[in-house]
C-alpha cells in the first residue's frame, strides 16, 4: 500500500511547526533552563578557582578562537579530553563549561574547554573550522602543555556533539583535517543530521539552506574506519533527540568500537555533569575509553 499522505500542516515527519519547534528545544523537557545554566557558570568558577588553569588562549585568529587548559596531574603523560560545550550553536561559552573538569582531573586527565564562534554572526561551516583548529593548536602544543598526544580525546555536548562529530569527518575544507588523529570521541545528546533542525525554529540564527544542511549533517559523511566512540544521552529526552542518537549509534557500529549509554535519571542538560565520574554509566566509559579506569584519586 502506498504510504499515507502527509498531515496537514506537517513540516518533518508528520509534525507540524509548533511541534517540531518543541522537538528541538530541549529545554521543553526540564522545568527551568534558567537554572542549570545559573549552576553551569557556579560549577565553571569553582573549576578554575580550585585547580589550576591557563585561560583565554587562542587558537586561531577570530576573537572567540580561545580555549581554557586544565593541566593534567601526571605531566607528560596525561590523556587530554577536549570539550565542545552546547547552546545550540547560539549561547554559551568558556565561562559556562568547565563545570566537567573537576573530576576528570582527579581521574588522572587534563582538559581544555574550547569557546567558538556562534550563530548569526559564525555560521556552522566557520564553527566546525574552528573546532577543528582547536584541536591541530592542542596537538602542536601537547609538549609544551604536558599531556599525551596520541591520546586526545574530543568530546561535545548537545551542539557541541554535532561540532565534534564534525571534526572526526576526513574534511579540510574549514580548518585542518584533524579526524586521523583523534584517540576517541564523546558525543552526548547530539545532532547529527540537520535537516530537520533547518526545519525548525533553531535555523532562524543558523540560516541553513538545504545542501549546507546536508554538508554539515555528520551522519550522511562518515567514513569507513572512526576511533572508539562513546554515543550518550539522557533518559529524559525528546523523541526526536532519541531518535538522532539512535540513528548515529547505529550508523557507527560497522566504523568503531562503539558504547551507547542511556542515563535513565539524566536529561539533556544535566548528562554532562558524568563526565569522569566513577559508578556512573557515561563516568566508566569515558574513563574506560581514556584507559583511566580505576585510576582515580
Amino acid at each position: 500500500m502506498p504510504d499515507a499522505p502527509p498531515a496537514a500542516g506537517a513540516v518533518y515527519r508528520g509534525m507540524d511547526q509548533g511541534t517540531l519547534d518543541r522537538q528541538y528545544s530541549p529545554s521543553s523537557r526540564v522545568a527551568s533552563l534558567h537554572a542549570y545554566l545559573r549552576e553551569y557558570e557556579r560549577l565553571s568558577e569553582a573549576a578554575r578557582r580550585d585547580h589550576p588553569v591557563h585561560t583565554s588562549l587562542a587558537y586561531g585568529p577570530h576573537p572567540a578562537e580561545r580555549l581554557d587548559y586544565f593541566p593534567g596531574q601526571a605531566a607528560g603523560r596525561a590523556p587530554l579530553l577536549v570539550f565542545v560545550h552546547g547552546g545550540n550553536w547560539q549561547a554559551l561559552g568558556r565561562a559556562e563549561s568547565a563545570f566537567p573538569v573537576p573530576p576528570l582531573l582527579a581521574a588522572g586527565a587534563a582538559v581544555a574547554v574550547i569557546e567558538y564562534g556562534l550563530a548569526p554572526d559564525v555560521g556552522l561551516d566557520a564553527m566546525a573550522g574552528m573546532v577543528r583548529r582547536a584541536v591541530d593548536w592542542l596537538l602542536r602544543h601537547a609538549d609544551g602543555f604536558g599531556f599525551t598526544p596520541h591520546r586526545l580525546h574530543l568530546c561535545g555536548t548537545s551542539a557541541g556533539a554535532h561540532l565534534a562529530a564534525m571534526a572526526l569527518l576526513p574534511d579540510a575544507s574549514a580548518g585542518p583535517d584533524v579526524s586521523g588523529l583523534i584517540a576517541g570521541a564523546v558525543l552526548l545528546s547530539g545532532m547529527y543530521d540537520l535537516e530537520p533542525v533547518r526545519l525548525s525554529y533553531v535555523n532562524d540564527a543558523l540560516r541553513l539552506d538545504e545542501a549546507a544542511a546536508r554538508r554539515n549533517s555528520p551522519i550522511l559523511r562518515l567514513p569507513a574506519r572512526l576511533p572508539p566512540t562513546v554515543v550518550a544521552r539522557g533518559g529524559n529526552e525528546t523523541e526526536e533527540y532519541v531518535r538522532q542518537h539512535d540513528r548515529m549509534v547505529t550508523a557507527l557500529r560497522p566504523r568503531a568500537a562503539v558504547t551507547e549509554v542511556v542515563a535513565d535519571r539524566r536529561d539533556h542538560f544535566d548528562l554532562p555533569y558524568d563526565l569522569g565520574v566513577p559508578g556512573t554509566g557515561l563516568g566508566d566509559a569515558v574513563l574506560a575509553q581514556m584507559g583511566l579506569e580505576g585510576t582515580t584519586a
